[in-house]
């Protein structure tokens, strides 16, 4: 079993991130076992990634006319389909799924092997379209997301991606009906060939009795309809199962049932989320403006607390000799001004009084420390220790999904909710009964004993304030699988829901 290519730059290690997890949902499919499923995702992976960058270096060197390719995840998909083809010439075919080894050796599987213009229309006409679009499309039809994560992940302007993708529609639409009219049919299908293209273009037109009668029967010509009929719910399906084949429409449904667990399906989307109020901006600027001054006192009582006592301002002092004089603070502490000193929009709430000059301490009282601080000697060295700068514990919840469980392995989603905006973040829990983590999508990990840490990737490092952050891994256990616990963001605990 060949190993995961290696990521030849950031770019590609965010589209493996991206691809890995649905390579693997279609290849639990095609399989018989989840070993079997871990080793077709693995060999299919590296086929498809091979065939990619062969592809992207040869349209480099060539100025003509780009070859036809599919994007990243389909072309991938097709890989698996492929290897699993190839698994069943070979004599591994007891890996795969019985109802595959079925279609694979029937003429259903055939329409992919054929001369092109004998394989299903919608693979045909993604392929024909620009790279960028058909992504678009693959994307928000087949994969589900939401437009600003689809947005976000190929460099497009939030606030016009839905048209852009209206027009990608329509541009997939004109590419499968020039398809249509070139693929060889008998007179029959083409004598409803013009109305059939007459019929799906109108918005709420019915199919006539006869051509209604006539795609029930004929696979290609209803298979053109899905593809033709823009404003209809059958694109997605159609898509699905003319790149995929096989399993098309259960890949489907595991899509979407992904992209509803990984962000949080039936909760407001932040980018359509209501102006912001300008009575409470207000409140908030007054608010801010008290906590700088407050900070500042802190600083300036923190620098009174360090002189030694019985100080003259003069450098001597009235106790004799400085040796036996005892540090109020530790000498190696550090106050994160600069942090604590930058108002922001999501400061937290001041308490009801500022501190006051007055309320400096007493030079002959034992001091009670900096408040509200962190030591830099305690916990130095802990990967885990909340973010010294960080003025307030980040408010955030955690689901713990078990998307699937096998004698010696489980797969789970992790989706974190963040009441505050977040630059980076770092999400960490442990394990009560020796799991371990094989292999992580949407961020990258550590495990240290029974304590691991996932680190956000390149592309989801930014949550907006009420946001999630989700991400998924694979793992091994022996016996019993309890639940993660510990949870903590940013080194902050979270709640576990």
């Amino acid at each position: 079993m060949p190993d995961l290519p290696t990521p030849q730059d950031a770019t590609e290690a965010a589209l493996f991130s991206e691809c890995w997890d649905a390579v693997l949902s279609y290849s639990d499919l095609c399989t018989a076992g989840s070993t079997a499923a871990h080793q077709l995702a693995t060999e299919a992976f590296s086929t498809g990634i091979r065939e990619a960058r062969d592809t992207e270096a040869g349209t480099f060197r060539s100025a003509g006319r780009r070859p036809a390719r599919l994007p990243r995840i389909p072309l991938l998909l097709t890989a698996v389909r492929t290897t699993a083809a190839a698994w069943e010439e070979s004599g591994q075919g007891h890996k795969l799924d019985p109802d595959l080894r079925l279609w694979l050796n029937s003429e259903k599987a055939d329409r992919y092997t054929s001369p092109p213009l004998q394989r299903p229309l919608a693979l045909r006409g993604l392929r024909d379209m620009q790279e960028p679009d058909a992504a678009l499309l693959w994307l928000a039809e087949v994969e589900a997301l939401p437009l600003h994560v689809v947005a976000r992940r190929l460099g497009l302007d939030p606030a016009a991606v839905s048209e852009e993708l209206t027009q990608v529609r329509s541009l997939f639409r004109d590419r499968c009906h020039r398809n249509h009219l070139d693929t060889p049919m008998d007179a029959r299908c083409r004598s409803y060939a013009r109305l059939l293209d007459a019929v799906t273009r109108s918005t709420g037109a019915d199919a006539p009795g006869d051509l209604s009668r006539h795609l029930a029967t004929c696979v290609p010509c209803a298979e053109a309809a899905a593809c033709l009929r823009l404003n209809g719910a059958g694109l997605p399906a159609a898509l699905a199962g003319g790149v995929l084949g096989w399993g098309g429409l259960a890949y489907l449904e595991r899509r979407r049932r992904a992209a509803e667990v990984r962000l949080g399906a039936g909760r407001p989307d932040p980018v359509d989320a209501a102006p912001p109020n300008p009575g409470a901006h207000k409140a908030r600027v007054v608010r801010n403006g008290l906590l700088v001054a407050a900070v500042l006192v802190s600083v300036l009582a923190l620098a009174v607390s360090i002189m030694p006592a019985g100080s003259t301002g003069d450098g001597s002092t009235a106790g004799g000799d400085p040796s036996d004089r005892q540090p109020v603070a530790d000498p190696g502490f550090t106050l994160p001004v600069t942090a604590a000193t930058r108002p922001s929009e999501d400061s937290p709430e001041p308490s009801d009084s500022a501190p006051d000059a007055d309320d400096s301490p007493d030079p002959k009282k034992p001091d009670p420390g900096p408040q509200g601080t962190t030591s830099s000697t305690a916990g130095a060295d802990d990967p885990d220790r909340p973010d010294p700068s960080a003025s307030e514990p980040v408010t955030c919840s955690v689901d713990y999904d078990l998307v699937n469980e096998w004698p010696d392995g489980f797969q789970v989603t992790i989706t974190v909710t963040t009441e505050r905006a977040l630059d980076d973040w770092r999400v960490a829990w442990s394990f009560r009964n020796g799991q371990q983590v094989g292999q992580m999508w949407d961020a990258s990990f550590a495990q240290d004993g029974p304590r691991v840490t996932a680190t956000a990737a390149d592309y989801n490092k930014t949550v907006p304030a009420g946001g999630e952050l989700a991400f998924g891994f694979l793992a091994s256990r022996k016996g019993e699988n309890s639940p993660a616990y510990g949870f903590t963001l940013n080194g902050h605990d979270c709640a576990k829901v």
